[in-house]
């Protein structure tokens, strides 16, 4: 007898139309298939098994993130296949900053009504993050909960786990004064800060479609715009130049993240006219009479991510990066110091 509640339609719940999702869903998944998949979707638990070939002491590497009140501007504009693509990169960008390759993504979608075409549109997302992430969407769960959240809206978290050789861990030990401070370019405002930017912006219906003439398109468009994934860039540049430790520059800016790349005895200069000069963030801070302060310390102002390198090497990691479709410039400096953040 195939699967059916008739009570559990009644408070809301409808088991088939979780059935039909993942029938959509399939051919998404399908993209991410990569060597280490030995399970398809349905089981009890994603199966992977992880190349070590060339390892010395492998080690596992994980991170879990969401995508933030972002989902906000995505259930206005009635767009959910870009979301996705934001918790793949909230998770791989932070393990490609220990020098790991991602290798397994798993997502969790809670919503008040499953719709099925909205949910594999959302998957449509995730597998296009992984793609890009070159891991593989093993598995996920999709929860209806009527009553906890509105039926229009839904929540989405990730999980990913990657592999590193223990001697190649990026852990800042070796960065010292004088090595160079590579920025990489966001697309923009990545997932992080919305609820500010909610709040500046004043976003509603009335004004998401609205378009900006600074920004070349409308503001919803903007908002939208997926995180830059920055997995296999950074992994390329690291088979030819010694990167010394890496920094995701989400949720606190500049001041959280960046300290995190350095050790004792250290700190990093910022140029800040060596950053990308992005509309987004000049219209936030004047709208929102923000403090540089507080930009800095919110916003990635067009750096997504900040790598170290030797000064010898920054001309060649550059480059590289270029080379690989990543825009990228030095930034600054690391000088001595107590893990800060010198802007200038």
């Amino acid at each position: 007898m195939k699967s059916f509640s008739e009570s559990y339609k009644a408070a809301g719940v409808d088991v088939t139309a979780g059935y039909r999702a993942v029938e959509l869903m399939k051919k998404h998944v399908e993209r991410t298939r990569t060597p280490g998949v030995i399970s398809g979707i349905g089981g009890f638990g994603g199966l992977f098994q992880p190349d070590t070939a060339g390892m010395k002491a492998p080690v596992l590497v994980s991170g879990t993130d969401g995508v933030g009140t972002k989902l906000k501007i995505a259930f206005l504009m009635g767009r959910h296949d870009t979301v996705g693509i934001d918790c793949v990169a909230m998770c791989v960008n932070d393990i490609v900053c220990c020098g790991a390759k991602p290798l397994l993504f798993l997502d969790y979608i809670a919503l008040g009504k499953n719709r099925p075409e909205t949910v594999a549109a959302i998957v449509n997302g995730v597998s296009e993050g992984c793609v890009q992430a070159g891991c593989a969407l093993i598995g996920g769960e999709t929860a209806e909960m009527p009553g906890f959240y509105p039926e229009n809206e839904y929540d989405l978290a990730g999980f990913s786990v990657g592999i590193v050789d223990r001697c190649k861990i990026l852990d800042g030990s070796a960065v010292k004064p004088g090595d160079a401070i590579i920025g990489l370019n966001s697309s923009g405002l990545h997932s992080n800060g919305f609820s500010l930017v909610r709040k500046v912006l004043n976003i509603s219906e009335k004004n998401i479609n609205t378009r900006v003439a600074e920004l070349g398109h409308t503001l919803g468009e903007e908002l939208l715009t997926p995180t830059k994934i920055y997995v296999k860039p950074v992994l390329s540049l690291m088979q030819k130049v010694n990167v010394k430790a890496a920094a995701h520059i989400t949720g606190g800016g500049f001041y959280e993240n960046i300290p995190r790349m350095l050790k004792d005895g250290v700190a990093a200069k910022i140029e800040k006219k060596a950053l990308p000069q992005m509309p987004i963030f000049k219209i936030l801070q004047e709208q929102g009479d923000i403090s540089e302060h507080d930009m800095y310390n919110t916003f990635n102002m067009g750096i997504g991510m900040c790598l170290i390198v030797g000064k010898e090497d920054a001309g060649a990691a550059v480059d590289e990066l270029k080379r690989c479709g990543q825009p990228a410039g030095v930034i600054g400096e690391i000088t001595v110091g107590e893990r800060e953040v010198v802007l200038c």
